[in-house]
């Protein structure tokens, strides 16, 4: 057990005999209270869901954040979807098949099917969706994953066959990741409505949304499988500081909170009727460098960065040992992860390099994050670190529209003010062409996607220009083995941990699941009365 948890542990411990002398009955009683299990709400009040940030948008399309794909995905479905372990499964789909190279997919549709708006979904319906992905001039988040998209052809009423530019075996990947979900073409006709009132296909749909207050969806009585969804609405509510989603659960106001911060699992595995899960994830934590700014221009200087941060400690103490060091761009249980020697933490190797680099006595920067108090805590640890080598960091948190607009909101990387950026990414494909070229790819800075260290290296974009145009997946592993190897070596990242997924429900709560993502499917949620 480590000190700080023992000290911690006999400190409460004090403080509860001291309480129990001076009135052990009435201790009793309030822990009685305060330990007794929340009443199940019924199926007509349904579920209250407490997450941690401010939604961003309701166009899948046009998504960055896994919490938004979670309500999201109350809403909309995809032609191809995630199991719990990441098997591909047909959702929309009856079944699809490709042609021997990976050119051509070929999707034979599930029939009579209606978006919420009353909108038959059919072939035409999915080629709206895929035109408007892979339109280039779209400047959606999301498009880059159907870059490859040639065409999209209409073949019956419900058949549709997409042709790719070039091979790419991992393009499934993509249709299964949520934003691909199928939306309403009558609300793609009026594109500006999409982000606030979105149309799926999906077991809810929206009723209302509140921001920083609530995000509510209903029972889509037109669902066509019989008996779900199992509750009548969800409503989400994001509660930015940990505590008080945990103080949520244990009050009842709460049936089911994500995350849960990792120092207060042991408080949450004592309480009564509540289940604490962990599970695996495909989450990389990191923080950016902007390459193209000094000092992080100098490779000395953004390795010093790397030696100057404890992982482990980054671990323990942001993570109360519920993550790992993360040994690659992308996590373990991402399609072709090639593991990397860690930067270990050496203080004074990173020292020498700021010296080597011309800053002996260091410089000061400015990290720019979310609001949520996990998100300070991590910066307040980088701080704290980063001073050890002379280097004086300045935290500024924002809500995720302001962060979003000072990032994405930027035309020219000229003009980027960022200098560094506490991120977190995880690939919903599964697959390595998703977890690098969104984040590494010279064609990938901000607006059009998520490369926040405008990192540049020509071999790496020729690598993963390679592992996306071939169907050969021993060729794709090595491509993308080479490319983990030179991105680590160039260190456009403080590169930290895998953290797990960790969520706590009420025990009434059940098949709400968590994907490996950091996704919920709320398909089978349901309420459970003893």
């Amino acid at each position: 057990m480590k000190l700080s948890r023992l000290f911690m542990i006999l400190s409460l411990a004090f403080v509860v005999v001291a309480a129990g002398c001076s009135n052990n009955e009435e201790s009793s009683e309030k822990s009685d209270a305060e330990n007794k299990k929340a009443e199940a709400p019924s199926n007509e009040e349904g579920l209250t869901i407490a997450v941690e940030s401010n939604f961003t948008s309701m166009d899948p399309h046009d998504t960055n954040d896994n919490q938004s794909y979670s309500a999201q995905s109350a809403i909309y479905e995809g032609l191809l979807g995630f199991d719990e372990d990441l098997n591909i499964v047909p959702v929309l789909a009856e079944e699809y098949e490709a042609n021997e190279d990976s050119t051509v997919f070929t999707f034979t549709l599930k029939e009579g099917i209606t978006f919420h708006d009353g909108t038959p979904f059919n072939a035409e319906a999915v080629k709206a969706n895929i035109d408007r992905l892979a339109d280039p001039e779209s400047q959606l988040r999301r498009s880059s994953l159907f870059e490859l998209v040639e065409k999209t052809e209409v073949t019956g009423e419900y058949e549709v066959e997409v042709t790719l530019k070039e091979p790419f075996g991992a393009m499934p990947n993509n249709f299964a990741h949520p934003a691909a979900a199928m939306i309403s073409p009558k609300a793609i006709e009026s594109s500006d409505e999409i982000a606030r009132n979105p149309v799926g296909t999906g077991p809810f749909q929206f009723t209302e949304w509140k921001s920083g207050d609530h995000l509510t969806v209903e029972k889509y009585e037109g669902y066509r499988e019989e008996g779900v969804p199992k509750v009548d609405r969800v409503e989400f509510k994001p509660v930015p500081e940990s505590g008080s989603r945990v103080a949520m659960l244990q009050t009842g106001e709460a049936d089911f909170v994500f995350p849960v911060a990792p120092n207060q699992v042991e408080t949450l595995k004592d309480e009564a009727g509540v289940s604490v899960v962990n599970k695996p994830s495909l989450v990389v934590k990191y923080f950016s460098m902007n390459t193209m700014k000094e000092p992080f221009n100098d490779p000395k200087v953004r390795k010093a960065l790397n030696y100057a941060i404890d992982k482990e400690a980054y671990v323990n103490v942001i993570y109360d040992g519920y993550a790992s060091v993360t040994k690659s761009e992308i996590a373990p249980d991402t399609q072709h992860y090639a593991e990397q020697e860690i930067y270990k933490y050496d203080p004074e190797k990173a020292k020498e390099l700021l010296t080597e680099a011309g800053y002996p006595d260091g410089f000061e920067t400015t990290i720019w994050g979310g609001t949520s108090s996990l998100k300070q805590k991590m910066m307040q640890f980088y701080k704290q670190q980063l001073s050890q080598v002379g280097i004086t960091l300045n935290v500024v948190p924002m809500e995720g529209g302001t962060l979003g607009d000072k990032i994405w909101g930027v035309d020219n990387p000229d003009n980027a003010e960022l200098e560094l950026y506490n991120g977190g990414w995880s690939p919903s494909t599964a697959d390595a062409d998703w977890g690098l070229r969104p984040l590494f790819s010279s064609k990938s800075f901000p607006p059009e996607a998520y490369n926040t260290a405008y990192y540049e290296n020509e071999k790496v974009d020729e690598l993963l220009q390679k592992g996306l145009s071939t169907a050969d997946d021993k060729k794709r592993g090595e491509y993308y083995a080479e490319a983990q190897q030179i991105i680590w070596d160039d260190a456009p990242w403080v590169f930290l941990a895998v953290p797990d997924l960790i969520y706590a429900e009420q025990e009434y709560v059940d098949g709400l699941t968590m994907l490996p993502s950091g996704v919920m499917d709320l398909k089978q949620a349901e309420i459970v009365s003893e």
